[in-house]
């Protein structure tokens, strides 16, 4: 089992950057696909990121994709996603996700594929 914790979210302008981590307890981590979701107020969660436990694939949501990078740091138990040329679109509560996956190359996008969940962290992006 494995606990996951949401950091770096906060109030940022069009245009900016931020960068959450998911700071994740227990061990084994290297053994999990992580995944980043999001969930803006009145819509359903979506997919933004994911990444295989081996680091070597990667895949994004379409309306992320070149502004967003997810990687992760196996011996700081901790999976980042780094966000460039923010959006007011992109506000939203953000949230962490692992799994254990099938292969090592695998990566997931779907929410229910997932099996623990952090708490979250909001990211609120101005015009």
């Amino acid at each position: 089992q494995v606990q996951l914790v949401e950091s770096g979210g906060g109030l940022v302008q069009a245009g900016g950057s931020l960068r959450l981590s998911c700071a994740a307890s227990g061990r084994a981590f290297s053994s999990y696909a992580m995944g980043w979701f999001r969930q803006a107020p009145g819509k359903e969660r979506e997919f933004v990121a994911a990444i295989s436990r081996s680091d070597v694939n990667t895949y994004y949501a379409d309306s992320v994709k070149g502004r967003f990078t997810i990687s992760r740091d196996n011996a700081k138990n901790t999976v980042f996603l780094q966000m460039n040329s923010l959006k007011p679109e992109d506000t939203a509560v953000y949230y962490c996700a692992a799994r254990r996956p099938l292969y090592g190359s695998s990566w997931y996008v779907g929410e229910s594929e997932y099996d623990y969940w952090g708490q979250g962290t909001q990211v609120t992006v101005s015009s």
